[in-house]
C-alpha cells in the first residue's frame, strides 16, 4: 500500500518537472483542497482548473525540478497522509542563474475505486518570528 502511494507521490513530482500540468493533476480526486505556495489561500476547490498552473510555469525558463525527500507515509484502510521536505530549482524567465527553494509538504490521500488520489495538499515555507514575518527561503535541511 505504501509503495502505491509512494509511485503516486513521486510521480506528480515528476509530471511537475516535466511541465505536463493535465498529467499532474491525473493524481488529484475529483475534489481536492490544495493550499500551495502561490496565492491565493485556497486554490480552485475541483483541483482541475489548469489555469493557474499553467500561467505560474510560464514564469520560468524551463519547468520547476521538484525532488522529495524525507517522505514518511502513514496509512490505515482507504486513508493516507504523507509529508516530505521538498526541494524546488527553477530558473525564472529572463534570470540568469537558478533558485532552489526547500519547503514543507504534507499530502492527504484516498483510495477512490482503487486508486490512491489526492484530497487534500498543503505546501509551506517557514517565516521569520523575528517581527519581520518575511518568509524563511533560504533554509535547508
Amino acid at each position: 500500500m505504501n509503495e502505491q502511494i509512494r509511485d503516486v507521490i513521486l510521480a506528480r513530482a515528476e509530471r511537475l518537472s516535466a511541465g505536463d500540468v493535465a498529467g499532474m493533476q491525473q493524481y488529484n480526486a475529483p475534489s481536492v483542497v490544495a493550499y500551495t505556495l502561490a496565492p491565493p489561500l485556497v486554490s480552485d476547490p475541483h483541483g482541475h482548473d489548469p489555469s493557474g498552473l499553467e500561467a505560474w510555469l510560464k514564469g520560468f525558463e524551463a519547468p520547476p525540478q521538484r525532488t522529495v525527500t524525507r517522505l514518511e507515509i502513514t496509512a490505515d484502510g482507504d486513508v493516507a497522509f504523507a509529508t516530505s521536505l521538498d526541494s524546488m530549482t527553477a530558473t525564472p524567465r529572463g534570470a540568469t542563474s537558478p533558485f532552489t527553494l526547500w519547503y514543507r509538504a504534507t499530502l492527504g490521500l484516498r483510495r477512490i475505486d482503487g486508486r490512491w488520489l489526492v484530497v487534500h495538499e498543503h505546501d509551506s515555507v517557514p517565516f521569520s518570528m523575528d517581527g519581520s514575518l518575511k518568509a524563511a527561503v533560504d533554509l535547508e535541511p
